[in-house]
Parts: structure tokens; sequence; C-alpha cells
């Protein structure tokens, strides 16, 4: 609807003063004609562009029509650069080698005022609209109704130095026409270069001023991203495109790396409205520690560890871990996969290392289980006589189940401890306490212990 608006103000402008023109014969009037009929054109030219920079992105436009909005700026800035080309020269053929008769009155300037308050009205309605909705060709348009504003202020000065020079018989005030002529082919040309600078910048995708920094601050800023290792920026009508590169912690699996890719873009979003493409690249973190080293190794590789240990023996770096293989593998398979993986190992650490590592079937399947009643009511009252006579961290123990499973015996419990103490300790603590089970049961394969605050009980 603006730029409709903008057509029907052209077309009443353009007929004015070609009118005008041809009544007075003053050269700043036609040269105002003749920008009032490049207006029209380019109110024309804004009106299909919007139209058609409004489609959706389709199978051949994959980021949509708003190119179209620059397109239709360039040519709108060619038009103006021609139109003021030739005004000046035609200024300079009649401030030099002819002279031609104006005859101004005051029902032209009067006209001449009228036009520019209907310019004037709609720049600012397109400079508006243009702003709530962001286009290239809006904003061009709304620049050529404001450059209309100043070039027929410059004319109305012409004309008028024109009619008082005959009034009071002072012949040189006339060349004042062609002076106004040369002033308006000046704004012009001014304007021009701004606008044309512009849209060969959307053209070229050239990012807006400090937006790639502001994007990049974002996104450093996220959690779970190392840093931002490539932002490109473009626009297109109304729309940005963001493609961004972030590093995340090797280790991290796939759903904390998405989640931190939808972190950046709803971050990138808060600086500037936009489409924006995430791509994430595993990295070490600064000084990475050899248990995350060896965990990102083995989750490249697609193997299942646990029970990690380091330590530093005879000098050098001694490494245990559990290594889980599918069950239905031969021993000769799963040594190859063991190999492999200390050889990798070694290469991220020291060459030197030294690697144990212990190889147990994958869990795959779940088995039945019998609940052994009386057993878990003895592990229960051993465990918390333990707790009363030597470990007094400790509360309780409760949620004992023992069970047998394909003829081996399995004991689960919780015991609730001082949620203030420290993990590692908690942990040794669990360990002894397994271990205690063990001996006073030597028929129990394996204890499991679920350490939880007391405060949650």
């Amino acid at each position: 609807m603006a730029a409709l608006g903008s057509v029907g103000s052209a077309v009443v402008l353009v007929t004015l003063k070609v009118i005008l023109a041809a009544v007075t014969g003053s050269l700043g009037i036609l040269s105002e004609a003749l920008h009032s009929i490049l207006d029209l054109v380019a109110a024309v030219i804004t009106y299909l562009s919007v139209r058609v920079a409004e489609k959706p992105a389709d199978a051949e436009h994959l980021y949509g029509h708003g190119k179209v909005e620059s397109f239709s700026a360039f040519v709108e800035t060619g038009l103006l650069l021609l139109t003021a080309l030739y005004i000046i020269w035609e200024a300079f053929n009649r401030l030099l080698f002819r002279t031609v008769h104006i005859r101004p009155s005051l029902t032209a300037i009067v006209i001449l005022m009228l036009a520019m308050g209907i310019d004037l009205v709609r720049a600012r309605a397109l400079q508006r609209v243009a702003k709530k909705y962001p286009s290239e060709a809006l904003e061009a348009d709304a620049l050529h109704f404001s450059t209309d504003v100043w070039s027929t202020c410059v004319v109305i000065l012409g004309i008028s130095g024109a009619w008082l020079g005959e009034r009071l018989g002072v012949p040189w005030l006339g060349m004042m026409d062609a002076v106004a002529a040369l002033g308006v082919a000046g704004v012009i040309l001014w304007i021009g270069s701004r606008l044309g600078k512009r849209t060969i910048d959307a053209l070229l995708d050239v990012a807006p001023h400090g937006l790639r920094e502001q994007i990049i601050n974002a996104v450093d800023e996220t959690e779970g991203v190392l840093q931002t290792e490539r932002v490109r920026v473009r626009r297109a009508g109304q729309r940005h495109f963001v493609d961004v590169t972030i590093s995340v912690p090797r280790t991290a699996s796939l759903e904390q790396a998405h989640a931190a890719s939808d972190a950046v873009e709803r971050n990138i979003q808060r600086v500037i409205p936009a489409d924006v493409v995430v791509h994430v690249e595993p990295r070490a973190r600064h000084n990475e520690p050899v248990f995350e080293t060896i965990r990102a190794i083995a989750q490249r590789r697609g193997l299942a560890i646990h029970e990690i240990s380091a330590n530093q023996y005879d000098g050098r770096l001694f490494v245990e871990l559990h290594l889980e293989v599918d069950e239905n593998a031969s021993l000769r398979e799963a040594h190859e996969r063991a190999t492999e993986l200390e050889e990798e190992i070694r290469r991220a650490t020291d060459p030197g290392t030294r690697i144990n590592i212990h190889i147990e079937p994958l869990g795959a399947r779940i088995g039945g289980a019998e609940e052994m009643t009386e057993l878990s009511r003895a592990v229960q009252d051993f465990l918390n006589s333990l707790l009363a006579a030597e470990y007094h961290e400790l509360v309780d123990c409760h949620e004992v189940h023992a069970r047998s499973v394909e003829d081996r015996i399995l004991v689960s419990c919780h015991c609730r401890m001082d949620g203030n103490l420290p993990i590692t300790q908690v942990h040794d603590l669990t360990a002894i306490l397994e271990s205690r089970v063990k001996e006073r049961f030597p028929q129990i394969f394996r204890v499991t212990i679920h350490p939880e605050p007391v405060e949650e009980s």
C-alpha cells in the first residue's frame, strides 16, 4: 500500500511539474520534472519489487526473492545518475552557449511549494513503513521523495531569483535558474552515490558494520561453546541469514552439542532476527585432562569404556580401563580393538604410556532374576551394624535387594549419608562397604551401592 501510494503521488507531481516547465521554460523546473519522472519509474519498480520480494523461498530461490529489492534500488540509482548528468549538461549549455527566456510567476512558485509538501508527506510515510518492515526498495523510494524536497526548494529559489530579476531589471538574476538546476543535480549525485553504495553492498552480501562482532560476542558467551570458529552474514530483502561454526568439547554428547547449537541460535536472534544455521566442530579443550582425552578417543571409535584410572608409575603414566565389546566377538577380535585403542591413547598422550585394558562383554540382554529375600535381609542388617559401629558418616542402608542372575548373586542397596561430604570420600566409603559385604558373604558376585544425601530421605 505504501509503494502504491508513492506511485499515485509521483503521477501527480510529474503532471504539475511538466505543465510548469512548459509554461515557464525554466530549466530548474524541467530538471525537477525529469527528477519526478524518475521518481515515478522508481515508484513503479518499487511496487513491483516489493510484491516479488514477498514470495517465499522455492526450489530455485532457496534464500527467497528478497534480493529483488536490492536490484530495484540499484536500477533506481542508475536512473538518478543519468538524470543528474543530463541536468548538468543542459545547465552549462544555458550558462555558457545559449540563452533561454524564462517566464516565472508567483503561481509557479506556489505550485512548486505544493509539490514540495506532497514530497515531504510521502517521504515521511515511506520512511516510517520502511523502518517497520525493513525494506531497501521502500527506503530507496523514501530517499527519492526526500531529495525532491531539497531539490524543489533549490528550484523555488532559482525561479524566485528569475522572477525578481524580471521585476527589478537585473538580468543576471535569471541565471539563478540554471545555477539552481546545478544544485538539484548535485543533490541527486550525492544521494545517488549513497544509495548506490548501499545497494551494491547488499548485492555483494556486505555485512552491516559491527554486526559480525556482535554475533561473535553473543556466540562466545553461550554455555557449552568453546569458541566461535566462523561467522557469515548475508541479507536478502527483509531477512538476514547467518551461518556460524562453533567448537564444542569433543567429549560432548550429540544431545549436548545440539543443545549448544540451539542456544547459539537463540542468542543470535536476540542480536538480530535471522535465519540461523549452526555447524558444530568437536575440539579438545585447552589443557584437556588425560581422562577426557581417553574418553574422547573411545567415543570417536564407538567403544564403551568405564573404570578409568591413571597413575604415575616408574616415571611413566600408567592407565587402566575396562573395555566393553560385543558378547559374540572372539578373543582375537576383542583384542584387536583393545590394541588399536591402546595405540591411539599413546599417540595422544605419550609413547611411553603403559596401558592395561580389561575386556568384558557389552551388556545387551535383559536376563531374568530371582529375589533372595533372606540374603537381602542379612546384608541389610550387616551393613547397618557396620554403620553403627565403624562408619559414623553414614546414616543407614535400605532397599537392599539380592538377586540371582544367571548363576550369579547380585546385590544392590541405598545408603544415606551427609550431603556435604565430597564425592571422592563418598566413593571410597561405598567401595569399602562393597568389599566388606563380599568378605562377609563370599557367594555374592557383585555389590552396587547407591549413595544419597540424608536430607532427601
